[in-house]
């Protein structure tokens, strides 16, 4: 009978989903995947999901995984968790959630965020002190919003999670955070590598409420305890890490580390679209968030609120296939469907504009694609000029890009991207990097090898090169000048 293969597990748990991969350990080699849905509410701004929910469906995956995978369960020797960003976890006395998780892209923080930004000298002083300035994304404004709108949960709230905190201390038992998530709550400091305390008094918060912040996300933070042992059907020696953020652990499947790869800066299209890169630099620019990577370094980042799921509305009100998409030609659109956070426009709606008679609903559509690709591809050129970089110089313009997440696998979003950047796109051949990333923490965690050299070696982030087109300058022009417009007024 062979032998089993050293098998870790990588779970991406995304706003939408669970997603689980087992991995051989020693070649990166995808044996077994698992998915299982997430539910999200909300109206208004409001989005949210219950967390319990996210366990149960971990649990799901993971099974699905290790079935799927055909391998003797005993051989699992890694799991880390790679969670959604800057979700609020409010926990009460018994360790349960107190009401559903704030997540992300829950909009209603806005006010919070601005009256936060205020303080402590400003925007300025808030980079320096977290490397971001608070916008309605981040804990700290959700955290806000809980005390003035809701001050019995507040009150009642014994411990504050992130998303990919919650499901690791479920896993093992230990309140454990890293680096790379820690450095999107807006109250810890990456230069320091801890909480900043004025910060916390600031938010009414103590450092007993929140995860300890362990060195890197492969830190092995235990085994799994005994009931998750059970839920999963796996041994409690398996290794469980610190985990991290989405977005870190999407640099740790694309072999992105210390070294930094401004050269091959990552556009990643999904429910939101982000943008970021590698650095030893700590850039400090109000539109991106200055996070920290997995292993403490800089992974600066812009993100936008309407990526896929937009373009998907769009397509779904017009009685298109997503792919039945044409160039918006002269019509605009700025699908701004859940406000937005790049441009800073949190109360923001779609606009659409420049229709005819004999506008063709599939240019309306390309049109979509042409918004939401123009956002993203604009927080790219506000990355590159943070990071030193002249986004209009003709040797940045076109180094090739890293094109990850669901909308690199769609014709139309990669040739949308190709001719609003003009620049060479690698896609890689991984479909679920930020899973990959997590399962290369997980064999950190279980043998003390540094996980970006191990994805590097998996060859993960490897994949084919799509030669550039040339830029379209008259649609980004056009969609610049809609976008001035409406900012100045008509779309908050």
């Amino acid at each position: 009978m062979p032998v089993s293969p050293s098998v870790v597990i990588g779970v991406d748990s995304s706003t939408q989903s669970a997603k689980a991969v087992a991995v051989d350990a020693a070649t990166g080699r995808v044996l077994g995947l698992g998915r299982a849905p997430h539910t999200v509410t909300g109206t208004g701004g409001a989005r949210e999901s219950d967390p319990e929910e996210w366990w149960t469906a971990l649990v799901t995956a993971v099974r699905a995984a290790v079935r799927d995978a055909g391998v003797d369960p005993g051989s699992v020797t890694g799991i880390a968790v790679a969670g959604q960003q800057h979700g609020l976890v409010a926990l009460g006395a018994d360790h349960r959630p107190l009401r559903p998780a704030l997540l992300w892209n829950d909009t209603r923080s806005a006010p919070q965020a601005a009256a936060l930004a205020d303080r402590f000298g400003g925007p300025k002083s808030w980079l320096e002190r977290t490397g971001s300035v608070p916008v309605a994304s981040m804990t700290a404004a959700k955290w806000q919003w809980l005390r003035e709108h809701e001050p019995h949960h507040a009150e009642a709230t014994a411990a504050v999670r992130l998303p990919h905190d919650l499901l690791t201390e479920r896993l093992s038992g230990e309140a454990v955070t890293d680096p790379g998530d820690a450095s999107g709550t807006c109250w810890y400091a990456p230069a320091d590598g801890a909480y900043d305390p004025a910060l916390l008094d600031l938010l009414g918060l103590t450092p007993a409420q929140l995860p300890t912040v362990a060195p890197t996300g492969a830190t092995r933070a235990g085994g799994l305890t005994a009931a998750a042992a059970e839920a999963l059907g796996l041994p409690r020696t398996v290794a469980v890490a610190a985990g991290t953020g989405d977005n870190m652990a999407a640099a740790v499947g694309l072999g992105l580390g210390a070294a930094g790869l401004l050269d091959h800066p990552v556009v990643s299209l999904g429910t939101s679209g982000t943008v970021f890169a590698a650095t030893r630099g700590r850039p400090a620019d109000p539109a991106l968030a200055g996070f920290a990577a997995t292993d403490g370094t800089r992974l600066p980042l812009g993100c936008t609120l309407n990526c896929t799921l937009a373009v998907d509305r769009f397509a779904a009100l017009l009685g298109l296939d997503r792919e039945d998409a044409l160039p918006g030609g002269e019509t605009v659109v700025l699908p701004y469907l859940d406000g937005e956070r790049t441009p800073d426009l949190p109360a923001a709606s779609g606009l659409l504009t420049g229709l005819r008679h004999t506008t063709d609903p599939r240019a309306i559509l390309g049109a979509a694609y042409e918004g939401a690709a123009f956002t993203v591809l604009r927080a790219l050129d506000g990355l590159l000029a943070a990071c030193g970089l002249d986004p209009a110089d003709p040797a940045v313009r076109t180094r090739p890009l890293r094109l990850i997440g669901g909308g690199a696998r769609g014709r139309t979003w990669t040739d949308t991207v190709r001719r609003l950047s003009g620049r060479p796109l690698v896609v890689p051949a991984a479909t679920e990097l930020v899973a990959l990333g997590a399962a290369a923490l997980a064999a950190g965690a279980s043998t003390g090898e540094d996980p970006v050299a191990l994805a590097t070696a998996w060859g993960t982030g490897a994949g084919e090169t799509l030669p550039a087109l040339a830029r379209d300058e008259e649609t980004w022009e056009r969609i610049e000048g809609v976008l001035g417009t409406a900012a100045a007024g008509l779309l908050s």
